[in-house]
């Protein structure tokens, strides 16, 4: 079977079922994992802009897709042209099982597909429950925008037992924030991610000074894996430990 991925965390699920370079036959350069096999696999372009021609030069029996992170363009021309595609639409870790064993069985993966998601129903159930604290993650600085409680990102986040609040709720889930509209939301913590914006420990002082400038008591900023937060699949058994061990440590504490 020849496989393309236009999706990051696919690609490493992919692999991880088992499929190694002779199946898959096409990424993007944000298919970065795992890093010691994705190297062999010829680069088709980015997750928006894929090349077509090469799309088609690998006469995939399969292309793999993300409704958020791929282009319908993109997949309406892959249909056309009589390749198959598989479409991921994951919008809360409790979904990834489903989609798991969905595209196992269009990878012919379906034993291995079983195991990673029972791995994510089990760290599900393991999760904390939702606390009083309130929880952002900000994963963009000009303009800053958040991930809310709509998004996978967001509800990775609430799983690990923080409230998200839901700003801007008839939006696209990533809007535009500001300190002044993330103190009116509540927020107690502040999440600043490595991606798609990898923020830096000087960005996260002055958003402190700024929220300092305006209350008595800012909310709390931490640094986040942001592969965390938005790589779905065989990532998220292990991400939702990660991010509950991690979360439970630094909850209540200012960057220092």
């Amino acid at each position: 079977m020849r496989i393309v991925s236009l999706v990051p965390s696919l690609t490493l699920t992919l692999f991880d079922f088992g499929l190694d370079a002779t199946s898959i036959v096409g990424r993007t350069p944000w298919c970065i994992h795992p890093a010691d096999k994705v190297s062999a696999v010829p680069v088709i372009g980015g997750t928006k802009t894929p090349t077509l021609s090469k799309i088609a030069a690998a006469q995939p029996d399969l292309v793999v897709m993300d409704r958020d992170e791929n282009p319908k363009s993109v997949h309406d021309w892959c249909i056309a042209n009589g390749f198959p595609t598989f479409v991921c639409h994951v919008r809360h870790p409790s979904e990834v099982p489903s989609m798991l064993r969905e595209l196992g069985g269009a990878v012919a993966r379906s034993e291995a597909a079983e195991v990673h998601a029972q791995a994510v129903e089990h760290a599900l159930l393991a999760a904390p429950a939702t606390g009083e604290r309130i929880g952002l993650p900000l994963i963009w600085l000009r303009p800053l925008m958040a991930a809310n409680g709509t998004t996978y990102a967001g509800n990775m986040l609430a799983c690990a037992g923080f409230k998200v609040p839901d700003i801007e709720p008839d939006g696209t889930g990533y809007p535009e924030v500001t300190p002044e509209t993330i103190l009116q939301s509540g927020v107690t913590d502040v999440f600043l991610s490595s991606e798609p914006h990898e923020f830096t420990r000087e960005e996260g002082e002055a958003l402190a000074e700024a929220f300092g400038a305006l209350t008595d008591a800012p909310p709390d900023i931490h640094f986040i894996d942001g592969e965390d937060l938005t790589w779905m699949g065989t990532r998220t058994a292990e991400a939702l430990a990660r991010l509950s061990e991690r979360l439970n440590e630094v909850a209540g504490r200012a960057v220092s």
